[in-house]
C-alpha cells in the first residue's frame, strides 16, 4: 500500500532542492513580467479565477515551475513558447518579483468550510490522506525554504482544477514521489471543491 509519510529518497531530493541558491532581482523581474500581466495581472493577483496568482508566491517554487514550463517538464498550453527565450537568471528574476508583491484573499463558500477546514488541517487518516498544513503551513503560506508552494488566497477554481490535474495525472511534476498525485487519487470531487474554496479565504 502506497504511503503519504516521506520516504529518505524524498527527503533528499527536497533537501538538494532545498539547497539551491534562489537569488532573483524583483527589479529585473519587474522589466520581464509585462507579457505576464495579461493573465496574471500587473501585481500577480489575477483576475481570472481559471489563471493562478503568482502575487505573495515563494520564489523558490515560482522559480521550479517556470523551469518546468520552460523545459517541458510541466504543460501550460496558453504559456507555450512564452518562456522559451529566457534563462535560469530571468527566471529567478521572475519569481523574486513576483514574492514581493501581496496576495489579495478570496472568500471560502461557508457551506464547505467544515469539510474544507478538516481536509486542510486533519487529512483522512483512514485513507492516509495527510494533512495540507503539513507542508504548506497552517495559514497556508508554504514552506518558503522547502520550496512548497503558497496557498492561501488562492482561486479556488484554479487550485481546484490543478488537484484534478494531478488526480488525472495529467500533472506530474510533484517529484519522483508523486506526493500530490498520491493524495489527490483518493479525493472526491465534493472533497477537491471544498478544499479548494477553504484555501481561497486561507490566511
Amino acid at each position: 500500500m502506497k504511503k503519504i509519510a516521506f520516504s529518505l529518497v524524498s527527503l533528499l531530493s527536497m533537501m538538494a532542492f532545498s539547497s539551491l541558491a534562489v537569488a532573483g532581482d524583483p527589479a529585473a523581474g519587474q522589466q520581464l513580467v509585462a507579457v505576464c500581466a495579461a493573465c496574471h495581472g500587473d501585481d500577480g493577483n489575477s483576475a481570472d479565477p481559471m489563471n493562478p496568482k503568482l502575487a505573495g508566491q515563494n520564489a523558490k517554487y515560482t522559480f521550479k515551475q517556470l523551469m518546468d514550463i520552460r523545459d517541458g517538464q510541466r504543460e501550460v498550453p496558453l504559456m507555450s513558447g512564452m518562456l522559451d527565450n529566457m534563462d535560469d537568471q530571468d527566471l529567478l528574476d521572475i519569481a523574486a518579483f513576483y514574492a514581493e508583491q501581496d496576495t489579495t484573499l478570496e472568500g471560502a463558500d461557508p457551506e464547505q468550510v467544515a469539510l474544507g477546514r478538516q481536509l486542510y488541517f486533519d487529512g483522512l487518516p483512514d485513507l492516509e490522506i495527510a494533512a495540507c498544513a503539513a507542508c504548506h503551513s497552517p495559514t497556508g503560506q508554504g514552506n518558503a525554504q522547502a520550496g512548497w508552494p503558497a496557498l492561501g488566497g488562492q482561486h479556488a477554481q484554479y487550485t481546484a482544477d490543478q488537484l484534478r490535474a494531478f488526480r488525472s495525472g495529467e500533472r506530474d511534476n510533484d517529484g519522483q514521489e508523486a506526493m500530490m498525485r498520491i493524495i489527490t487519487e483518493r479525493l472526491t470531487d465534493t472533497e477537491i471543491e471544498a478544499l479548494a474554496s477553504y484555501i481561497s479565504g486561507l490566511h
